[in-house]
């Protein structure tokens, strides 16, 4: 099915079904020591050839067909299907697959008995209707982020997996990085000292043409735009709205209908890693300021964002622009902690302990003791290892979906007090607020005939 490029990668609740707590300490120690996976003890019988895990992959754009070649250095996995309503999109696939069955329409693909899995890659705005249909059908799912374009779209997701006891890896792979698993134990083990403060970034220069501004056309006689659209409103076919582009990552997501802007494409991935580290599933408080400030272009979601997240006792920020590339650390994004005691910086490349330093009795000295790390592992490969070892086991993964729901929602509320203008009051256990302004930005508007029902 579509359709053009799900989320980045690095190649890109139901608070009354809680699930059980996740002992991070533990989970830290394991990835440390290599043995993420969870054990390979099989609770069914699989569908596949010498009990392999029989794959199907839904979105075959640049996204789809990056996570389509890891799943092939699984061993565990046998890529049985692919499924596209974009013509050249399962051409290229077919190149990598070409014993795979082909399917235009993604309900056929769910409705195959000997399908165990499925991989949905396409633009943001399908994950949480086919993520729940996937479960519905009994496939356990690797859905990429983020996961909805609604808080209450993930909610449900979370609902469909516990409900008919499914694996639902969230494609947040950071999670499977050995680096960034050692970063957040220094952050839990308080060699930082108290953190009041974490910033989170993605820099660019797109001034002043970005994506540009093409007329509205016909679509390609290779695309079925009506099924591309899907629960979305039905507009003309607009080529920056497809999106596709061999040279980057599709541009749907630089428009409300589809998606978030960079908030939701890659704030998620630095967000899931902060409230892991923080021990944390969401704040009280968001504010929000940003607009199109510049750039000269047809997207809807701004050039310029800033939004701030309060918890309990610290604040998050998000920093994006697209008119100026200067970063902190000579890197176009990261994440840094800010603690009494010392600052910690990650990224996918490696991570840095800076020590804080303070007067003593005339003397100036360190508060915590430097460290430094770099990416010692294939997180992505390591990703897909872990969901395959959690179908046999029917262990949780290490991005299960509520995690995913999250962080998520974390970075979906940023547009909701963007977009609503509001200062928004939020309880991240019940999922709440009272703000009139901001609720009907919680949750979207399905077109007829697709309705999200779990």
């Amino acid at each position: 099915m579509p359709m053009g490029d799900g989320s980045c990668s690095d190649l890109c609740y139901n608070p009354s079904m809680p699930a059980p707590p996740v002992e991070r300490r533990s989970f830290l120690k394991s990835v440390s020591a290599g043995a993420a996976l969870t054990t390979s003890l099989f609770t069914r019988p699989l569908a596949g050839a010498n009990d392999r895990i029989r794959v199907g992959f839904i979105g075959l754009g640049r996204m789809g067909r990056g996570s389509l070649g890891i799943a092939l250095k699984v061993p565990e996995i046998e890529v049985a299907a692919l499924c596209d309503i974009y013509q050249p999109n399962l051409e290229l696939a077919r190149k990598l697959v070409p014993d795979a069955r082909v399917y235009k329409d993604f309900r056929d693909l769910l409705a195959a008995k000997d399908i165990d899995a499925v991989n949905i890659s396409t633009p943001d705005h399908w994950h949480a209707y086919m993520a729940v249909e996937a479960c519905k059908a009994g496939k356990d799912v690797y859905v990429e982020k983020p996961i909805s374009v609604a808080v209450e779209e993930g909610r449900r997701m979370v609902q469909a997996a516990r409900k008919y006891n499914r694996v639902v890896q969230v494609g947040t792979q950071q999670r499977s990085g050995v680096h960034f698993a050692r970063a957040c134990e220094i952050v839990q083990s308080g060699r930082l000292g108290k953190i009041s403060f974490v910033r989170t970034w993605n820099y660019g220069n797109a001034y002043p043409a970005g994506i540009g501004a093409p007329p509205d056309t016909d679509p390609p006689s290779d695309l079925d735009w009506d099924m591309w659209l899907g629960p979305a409103p039905k507009v003309p076919f607009n080529k920056n709205r497809f999106g596709v582009d061999p040279k980057e990552f599709s541009h749907f997501r630089w428009f409300w209908d589809y998606a978030g802007g960079m908030v939701t494409d890659w704030s998620v991935h630095l967000i899931d890693i902060v409230l892991w580290a923080m021990d944390s599933i969401g704040p009280n408080v968001i504010q929000a300021a940003g607009g199109k400030y510049c750039i000269q272009d047809n997207r809807d979601t701004p050039d310029t964002i800033l939004v701030t997240w309060e918890f309990p006792n610290w604040i998050c920020v998000y920093e994006n622009r697209i008119l100026n590339a200067q970063s902190m650390f000579n890197q176009g994004y990261g994440i840094l902690f800010h603690g009494t005691d010392g600052t910690l910086f990650v990224d996918r490349s490696r991570y840095q302990l800076l020590p804080e330093r303070r007067r003593v009795e005339d003397q100036t000295v360190d508060r915590t003791e430097p460290e430094e790390g770099k990416n010692s592992n294939n997180q992505s490969l390591s990703h897909w290892q872990n969901f395959a070892a959690c179908i046999r086991s029917r262990e949780r993964p290490v991005s299960d979906i509520e995690h995913g729901h999250h962080s998520t929602a974390m970075a979906l509320l940023g547009n909701v007090a963007l977009r609503s203008r509001q200062r928004v009051e939020w309880d991240p256990k019940t999922e709440t607020t009272s703000n009139q302004e901001a609720q009907p930005f919680l949750r979207r508007q399905y077109r007829a005939p697709w309705k999200l029902e779990i």
